[in-house]
């Protein structure tokens, strides 16, 4: 089995989207990037601990490549919206990748490039590629939180009149 750690905003619907993936053999949210050990999704919240919410993904690379991981991140977020995914605002909501391995980094550096060449509007992508530090699991009831409450996804419908 390898790893992968992405940040591509809340958690939650990030997790939800690798989850369904065959291949992908366990996945927990939780916050890396940051200067502060064991921090709380409070603390996070604050901008001042410098993590990002990310999701990180084990898998079977027989079943499942890097690559296909990166194109489920790229479509799963905003990569040109920096520090900021839809109604989420602020640093632990950053676009970045948070790699394993020299390879892991080429490849991220390379899907960045193809996303950035297919954008048709003057947007630059911002996703982050770093080397991934210690991951610290988010409190138990983050962890799989849609499927506890029964949703799909953390996209807020709004009322139509």
């Amino acid at each position: 089995m390898e790893l992968a750690t992405f940040g591509a905003g809340c958690f939650w619907g990030v997790e939800a989207a690798f989850r369904r993936i065959p291949g992908v053999t366990a996945t927990q949210v939780g916050y890396t990037g940051g200067s502060k050990p064991e921090p709380t999704y409070k603390e996070v919240c604050t901008g001042r601990t410098g993590h990002a919410e990310a999701v990180e993904v084990e898998f079977d690379p027989a079943r499942v490549s890097y690559e296909e991981l990166l194109e489920v991140f790229f479509s799963s977020h905003n990569p040109t919206s920096r520090n900021r995914q839809g109604f989420d605002i602020g640093t632990q909501y950053r676009s970045a990748i948070f790699v394993h391995t020299p390879e892991q980094e080429e490849q991220a550096g390379a899907a960045a490039e193809r996303v950035q060449a297919g954008l048709h509007w003057p947007k630059k992508v911002v996703t982050e590629i770093v080397d991934a530090g210690t991951f610290w699991p988010a409190e138990d009831y983050h962890q799989r939180y849609l499927e506890k409450m029964g949703r799909a996804s953390c996209t807020v419908e709004l009322a139509r009149s």
